[in-house]
């Protein structure tokens, strides 16, 4: 594997690159330091400046970005934190990078199953799209509603039943998301946080060096180092039978096991939107019923 992917050896360095990469992106004037004479040879701050701003040792830092066993303190993290200015998932992504070392062999883990009560919970959502990923944005189920705004995942083969994968190689998606690339971001920037906790998935190594190999767009927005925890937020479709529509999507854990989460899309009462749902809940009623035709997106 390239250097951008999850399952590197020597040191740490998932956690050199992603605070290489953070320091890239924030400038001296953003950091409020003063302005430097003479040409920068680096983008963003150099590594003394990091240190210089968040009180510890120039050696110290360098030998902190480049994955050395230090045991840093929180204070210290916390330290680097504020430098650099990470969000709050940044700045977790950098405590569990900083705690833990990725094994020199990875062990595969056992195949997640779902609740039987959860996966009724699904069903009965009839008018709620709803969808439950799990290890890697796998997809471990979905009810009608979701199949048809996205795609049927249940239909395709096991391996294949993932949201990156459907994100960066299902053509469809890219016109189905209407923010596209705002999506593609999202699903990487979650799969980054992932991969701080889960370094030697095995799984996840193949999935990273599959879409690496398939898609540029993954493979240049892999190697930023964004995380994100994308828990809440808006999601726009432009759907072949209803048109646009703009859904708002909530994300929680359920409980027994924290790298489950269940998404709930819902629309505003009373709006086109929620007219559109109940369309689309209708149509997908019946598994036998056929949907009518497709319609000119509005």
């Amino acid at each position: 594997m390239n250097s951008g992917t999850p399952g590197d050896r020597s040191d740490n360095r998932e956690l050199r690159d992603f605070l290489r990469a953070r320091r890239a992106r924030l400038s001296p004037q953003d950091a409020g330091l003063p302005p430097t004479p003479g040409i920068r040879r680096v983008p963003g701050l150099r590594r003394e400046e990091v240190a210089r701003l968040a009180g510890i040792s120039a050696d110290y830092y360098i030998r902190l970005e480049r994955g050395r066993d230090l045991n840093a303190s929180d204070s210290v993290l916390d330290a680097v934190a504020r430098a650099l200015r990470l969000t709050p998932a940044e700045h977790t992504h950098l405590r569990t990078l900083s705690r833990s070392r990725p094994s020199r062999r990875g062990t595969a883990t056992a195949p997640q199953r779902l609740r039987p009560s959860l996966r009724l919970m699904l069903d009965r959502l009839g008018d709620v799209p709803a969808l439950v990923l799990g290890r890697r944005a796998d997809v471990l189920a979905v009810n009608h509603l979701a199949r048809v705004l996205f795609t049927d995942f249940e239909a395709l083969p096991a391996r294949e039943r993932n949201m990156a994968r459907y994100v960066f190689l299902d053509p469809e998606a890219r016109t189905r998301l209407s923010d596209w690339e705002q999506a593609a971001r999202d699903t990487v920037a979650s799969l980054h946080l992932y991969s701080g906790r889960h370094r030697s998935d095995p799984a996840l190594h193949t999935l990273v060096g599959e879409l690496s190999v398939r898609s540029d767009d993954f493979r240049r927005w892999w190697g930023r180092h964004e995380v994100a925890a994308c828990v809440h937020g808006t999601t726009r479709f432009r759907h072949p039978l209803v048109g646009d529509l703009t859904l708002s999507n909530e994300s929680f854990v359920p409980s027994g096991d924290p790298d489950l989460r269940l998404h709930l899309l819902t629309a505003e009462p009373g709006s086109p939107d929620q007219q559109a749902l109940g369309l689309l809940a209708s149509w997908t009623a019946s598994a036998s019923e056929e949907p009518p035709h497709a319609k000119t997106p509005r």
